[in-house]
């Protein structure tokens, strides 16, 4: 079990996006603070965040198990992303910088959105790609 499922990602980036549509609505730099530290917790290990624990106890065991797994690399560093998006919300509503934080947390949510209801992970995208780049230009041995 070294892979993660793929749908607790998901169920994660669905509850991420309507945790930053009340930041929206809100303009609650708490909330946003909240949110970036649910990202720093999946940055270190996705499993370990509210939302795995969410999808582990009470969703999994009603599921069938996956088909395949994914690598945590990836959604590890699309939480890493995810975390800078939200602690500059954070940080821009807490300041007064309303709309800053607002853009900020429009990218996020967009990225959530597209993650959740789509499978899309723009992180875990950017992930692959900087690795293929770092991949090209390594030299040949």
């Amino acid at each position: 079990m070294n892979g993660l499922d793929p749908r607790g990602p998901r169920f994660a980036a669905v509850l991420t996006t309507i945790v930053l549509v009340a930041i929206l609505l809100t303009s609650s730099g708490w909330l946003a603070l909240a949110q970036a530290v649910i990202f720093a917790i999946g940055a270190v290990n996705p499993r370990l965040t509210p939302y795995a624990l969410l999808y582990r106890y009470l969703i999994a065991p009603r599921l069938t198990p996956p088909a395949e797994r994914e690598d945590p690399a990836p959604v590890r560093f699309a939480q890493a992303v995810g975390l800078t998006f939200t602690a500059v919300t954070a940080a821009s509503y807490l300041a007064g910088a309303t709309v800053l934080g607002a853009v900020f947390a429009a990218f996020a949510l967009v990225a959530a959105f597209l993650n959740g209801f789509f499978g899309l992970c723009l992180g875990c995208e950017a992930y692959l790609l900087i690795r293929r780049l770092r991949n090209s230009r390594a030299p040949a041995s």
